[in-house]
């Protein structure tokens, strides 16, 4: 049984979530690497008997001082929250990201904020982590203030893999280069994204291939293309299989990124109903067809592999 956790917007947190371990970052898309320093704030845990608390920002810092980046994630934030809940944390912080956050003065979130807010006694962060105006606030820092404002910085060493640190923009790149497996592999799960249902141009019912049309928002573009999926409705807990176009539908001319899913064997209204659409294998890429019959040849030689994958 998962516990419950507290969850907050602002640093006013409950005197009994104070002096826990506080681990700060994006943390997007939860992966392999993250995994492991949570597993070692586990260790701390056990040792010291304190709370585990999580310090993320929303918007993530970077789509929030570059408005031109607008697919950019691996995870929303309901999905973070959700994998966070089954990583053994007491509380998380979601702090606003704006402009008047932004504008903080490093020694002041060091002083106001961790310390006289949250009380903190271990804090996690990587190596690259920056804070305050401007970013002017580091890991050095944070080192410097340890015995002033009686905490801990930890700063374990990234998880590498083939020479390689296992990291979002990692994952990130794999998904645009349509190396899926790779990307599912390092997730230790597989990717997907969520969203709701919503009225297309009917295309796909025309051809005889009826899809669910998901707007993905702000995740990152995987490689354009057709995919075996899985398919899960909010509050259940089976599957549908499924095959998916993640594209622009070169044939039909569409301008708009749009993720199109046509589920096996199903027959039902699914109009404004909330899907999670898990990514199970990369089958091709997108591309244009001289016509609907041809699309239509294609479309059945997708199902075929799609059906077989597992």
């Amino acid at each position: 049984m998962v516990k419950k956790i507290k969850y907050y917007k602002n640093f006013e947190i409950s005197n009994k979530d104070k002096k826990s371990i506080l681990l700060i970052g994006n943390f997007d898309g939860l992966h392999s690497g993250h995994q492991k320093l949570f597993n070692l704030a586990k260790k701390y845990k056990e040792k010291y008997k304190l709370k585990i608390g999580v310090l993320t920002f929303e918007p993530m810092p970077k789509m929030y001082f570059n408005k031109s980046i607008k697919n950019f994630r691996i995870s929303n934030l309901n999905q973070k929250n959700f994998i966070l809940k089954n990583l053994d944390i007491d509380f998380i912080i979601t702090k606003k990201f704006d402009k008047k956050f932004s504008k903080i003065q490093s020694n002041n979130f060091i002083k106001d904020i961790l310390y006289k807010k949250l009380r903190a006694k271990y804090i996690f962060v990587s190596n690259n982590f920056r804070f305050g105006n401007k970013r002017e606030g580091d890991v050095q820092e944070l080192i410097k203030n340890e015995k002033v404002f009686n905490f801990k910085i930890i700063k374990p060493k990234p998880l590498v893999l083939k020479n390689k640190v296992i990291s979002s923009t990692l994952i990130r790149n794999l998904l645009i280069k349509g190396k899926l497996s790779k990307a599912n592999k390092l997730l230790k799960r597989k990717w997907s994204i969520e969203g709701t249902v919503e009225k297309g141009r009917q295309q796909g019912k025309k051809i005889g291939f009826p899809t669910c049309n998901i707007d993905i928002k702000d995740y990152v573009i995987a490689m354009p293309g057709v995919y075996a999926v899985r398919v899960y409705q909010k509050n259940k807990n089976s599957y549908l299989k499924a095959i998916a176009n993640l594209g622009y539908r070169p044939t039909f001319r569409q301008k708009k990124i749009l993720l199109e899913v046509h589920i096996f064997n199903f027959s039902g209204n699914l109009y404004n109903k909330h899907l999670s659409v898990e990514f199970i294998k990369f089958i091709r890429k997108e591309k244009k067809f001289k016509n609907i019959d041809q699309l239509r040849k294609q479309i059945n030689s997708d199902l075929k592999i799609a059906k077989q994958s597992k």
